[in-house]
């Protein structure tokens, strides 16, 4: 009898402790997205992340509490020798965290991102049948399921100081961890209360109108990679969405309301300047 009630105190006192520390965690997490950044911080992403100042007055102070949240949960590495700055950070974070500005989702799993200061080789596998063949390509970003996200700093840079091209490294790859929250990066994300069905017909219907005009040689809104694949043209749609998004709504407005109803936000409305 001793020894069961032995093991069922050391099993409360384990449960006690895990419960100390999730609260302990919800704490942390909760003085962070309630903290505002400071004006140094302001100025640093308002200088690298223009289009972050678009955002409306009465949203920034979660995006900055969410700027926070990233900072703290993620750890930035640089590969190959290269030294990544304060700047650095902040910039990539802010433009993460415009995705999820107004948007329960969050970046759950994500805890490192890798920074090259320019494109890097990656290597690719492609299975015809039993064959396997393994290439090297040379990339400007990467999302893995789970994280890392992989970015060139020199793109990554060049596409956050336009913010009209709709061409943007960050918001592409960040798109994809978004994506791939559903258990799989295949253009559907979890949508929650939105209907799938509606999703898929939208973004399917999208997709193939893309690939058609991609291949009759058309120019296009959204970025001809998105015809590489339906995961491809979701994340080249989310960086049309917030760096072009009147032109997206004129061109394809059943795909430019499933994703304003996703991120709940509305790009097209917001100021030039804050």
């Amino acid at each position: 009898m001793p020894l069961i009630y032995l093991a069922l105190a050391l099993a409360l006192l384990a449960l006690g402790w895990l419960l100390y520390r999730r609260w302990a965690k919800q704490k942390v997490r909760a003085a962070l997205l309630a903290t505002p950044l400071s004006r140094d911080e302001r100025a640093v992403i308002a200088a690298q992340a223009p289009l972050t100042q678009r955002l409306p007055a009465e949203l920034r102070a979660a995006f900055e509490g969410k700027v926070n949240l990233f900072l703290d949960q993620v750890q930035f590495l640089g590969c190959n020798g290269f030294e990544v700055t304060r700047d650095m950070r902040l910039s990539i974070a802010a433009q993460a965290c415009l995705l999820v500005a107004n948007s329960p989702a969050w970046y759950n799993h994500l805890t490192t991102i890798l920074i090259y200061p320019g494109a890097f080789k990656s290597r690719q596998q492609q299975h015809q049948g039993y064959v396997v063949t393994e290439t090297e390509v040379v990339r400007t970003g990467e999302s893995w399921s789970r994280g890392p996200v992989i970015l060139s700093w020199a793109h990554s840079e060049q596409g956050a100081r336009n913010a009209v091209d709709g061409h943007n490294v960050v918001l592409h790859e960040f798109a994809h961890q978004l994506d791939d929250l559903s258990g799989h990066t295949d253009g559907a994300p979890a949508l929650g209360d939105q209907s799938f069905a509606d999703w898929a017909r939208v973004f399917v219907e999208g997709y193939e109108r893309h690939l058609t005009n991609i291949e009759a040689g058309r120019r296009t809104v959204l970025d001809p990679y998105g015809a590489e694949g339906h995961e491809e043209y979701f994340a080249v749609a989310v960086e049309a969405f917030f760096e072009k998004p009147t032109k997206l709504k004129e061109s394809e407005p059943e795909v430019y309301d499933q994703l304003a109803t996703y991120f709940r936000l509305d790009p097209s409305v917001w100021p030039d300047s804050p």
